[in-house]
């Protein structure tokens, strides 16, 4: 079992910045990826970034790149999300989430099923 902890969310005027952290524990030996998430209301869970633990190579999504960097700390078990010029369409509820090689397997990383444990979220809000 790996457990997650999200932290850094909150309110933010736009254009401001925030980070978020997501610390793991637990049997943090079997992550190959850790990804973010975010769920705006009324609409579905969707992929925002990813980093593989042991290259740091990184990934976004369209809507984020350019603005949002992920990263990782793999001494302290512990991804971050820089989101900067921040939109109110990036209001939701973010999630980490961090999945095994196997997890991965057959499943493209931009999906759920890609990832095996999920954080319990940190609210995001952004006023206009």
């Amino acid at each position: 079992q790996v457990q997650l902890v999200e932290s850094g969310g909150g309110l933010v005027q736009t254009g401001g910045s925030l980070r978020l952290s997501c610390a793991a524990s637990g049997r943090t030996f079997t992550t190959y990826h850790m990804g973010w998430f975010r769920q705006a209301p009324g609409k579905e869970r969707e992929f925002v970034s990813r980093i593989i633990r042991s290259s740091g190579v990184t990934y976004y999504a369209d809507s984020v790149k350019g603005r949002f960097t992920i990263a990782r700390d793999n001494a302290k078990n512990t991804v971050y999300l820089q989101m900067d010029s921040l939109k109110p369409e990036d209001t939701a509820v973010y999630y980490c989430a961090v999945g095994s090689s196997a997890s991965y397997s057959g499943s493209a990383y931009y999906t759920e099923s890609a990832y095996n444990y999920w954080g319990q979220g940190t609210q995001v809000t952004v006023s206009s």
